[in-house]
């Protein structure tokens, strides 16, 4: 049975199922282990962390005392929190445009998929010229870059998931230059869902295109590691913020992209960096960079671990938000994303397990899917389409599952597939 516990009743014989913050922030390169010895337990709880799941059919249990909450009641009241802290954006479409977006016409995303990818390839291209660039000391292209972040403009205007989602697919070895592409999609994503002004979003683009480019400075030895850093490594890393403002400043970008790269790991309880800013000290943009450069960084494989499920990395962030996040831009982000993002596992109430295709405008809850799993048989069953949106339609998601206990090696396929073009 899985528990959720205040780090200060863990002891020894316990074992660790899932830390309760930032995977970037434990003291353990493994997320999933038995607590063998008292200074294992003093690490943790010295640590940032505040709660973990532990696993009581793989070690000890807690004191009656603790009362710790399962993981069902804590999932149903994140997803409560989810789909009920904040009414929907007036918009019901998620990203119909009072800026440049009103250009384009609207796409399905099996018209936008191929479209996405070609932007996609070329944006790589660009952001992989940009760091060795500045590898070599050059300036940066501020109008590639400029370009660049329209054409992604662009994409989101004609449907927004199409590329967000495709994105998110990046294998470990692009990983530092696609990330640069995921969170100016985001960014873009959430500017709009935050109604900002044509000239806000588009630094909002950039500041997403630039936010990591100090990481050219960052030898590959630490950026590539398969396991957590060294503190002397992780101190290196850190100096990745003020290498990038460096390279911008030379570069003449905008002070608001400045900023953003210089505080998009701040916290809003100040215990981020370089300057442990709080609350309003930080800026919008660099508070918006912060929430779409964890979950793209969350979501995504890297050379030392695989990315979470969209659907559990919201959820997983959802419990961060108190301290690292600004809840009110989190909650437009989840309204961006939907509480299912595409290439979500689901569970239907069926019975069935189905991948989510598209979000529904107008509702977070009910997703486009692709059914294709009987939990009552075992077995595939024939793929089958479904909007669960559509009125008088009796399906409905019951929950989340996470892709690891099913180890679907195709579950992306399954949804790139569904929106092929045919």
């Amino acid at each position: 049975m899985l528990k959720r516990i205040h780090v200060r009743h863990l002891s020894t014989g316990m074992y660790i199922h899932e830390f309760c913050g930032s995977w970037m922030e434990h003291p353990f390169w493994r997320t999933r282990f038995l607590l063998r010895s008292p200074a294992d337990v003093a690490r943790i709880q010295d640590s940032s962390i505040q709660e973990v799941w532990i696993d009581t059919d793989k070690g000890d249990d807690v004191p009656d005392a603790a009362q710790p909450v399962s993981r069902t009641q804590a999932n149903a009241q994140i997803d409560t929190a989810l789909a009920g802290a904040d009414p929907p954006a007036p918009d019901p479409a998620p990203f119909v445009a009072r800026t440049t977006l009103d250009a384009h016409a609207s796409a399905s995303t099996a018209q936008e998929l191929e479209r996405a990818r070609h932007i996609c390839a070329s944006a790589k291209t660009q952001v992989l010229s940009m760091f060795e660039e500045a590898r070599m000391g050059h300036a940066i292209d501020a109008q590639g870059a400029q370009a660049t972040v329209d054409e992604i403009t662009g994409s989101l205007a004609r449907n927004p998931g199409a590329l967000i989602s495709l994105a998110r697919l990046k294998t470990a070895d692009e990983y530092t230059y696609m990330h640069s592409v995921s969170v100016s999609a985001l960014m873009l994503a959430l500017a709009r869902q935050l109604q900002l002004d044509e000239a806000t979003t588009r630094l909002a683009g950039m500041a997403g295109l630039m936010h990591d480019i100090g990481k050219a400075r960052i030898p590959d030895a630490i950026l590539n590691k398969p396991a957590r850093l060294s503190d002397e490594e992780f101190d290196i890393m850190r100096s990745h913020p003020a290498f990038g403002v460096e390279m911008l400043r030379a570069s003449k970008m905008p002070p608001q992209v400045l900023d953003a790269c210089l505080h998009h790991h701040e916290k809003m309880d100040g215990s981020g960096y370089p300057h442990r800013l709080m609350g309003a000290d930080i800026h919008l943009l660099a508070r918006m960079n912060a929430i779409c450069d964890v979950y793209d960084a969350v979501t995504s494989n890297r050379p030392y671990k695989n990315g979470w499920d969209p659907s559990d990395a919201l959820r997983r962030m959802a419990e961060w938000t108190r301290g690292h996040f600004d809840s009110r831009i989190f909650q437009a982000f989840v309204r961006c994303m939907g509480i299912y993002p595409t290439g979500s596992l689901v569970r239907l109430a069926s019975g069935h397990l189905a991948v989510v295709l598209e979000q529904s405008p107008g509702t977070l809850l009910a997703p486009r899917v692709r059914l294709f799993f009987s939990l009552q048989s075992g077995r595939r069953v024939a793929p089958e389409v479904i909007d669960l949106a559509r009125p008088g339609c009796g399906e409905r998601i019951a929950g989340r599952e996470d892709p690891a206990r099913w180890d679907f090696k195709d579950l992306d396929s399954l949804w790139i597939d569904a929106a092929a073009p045919r």
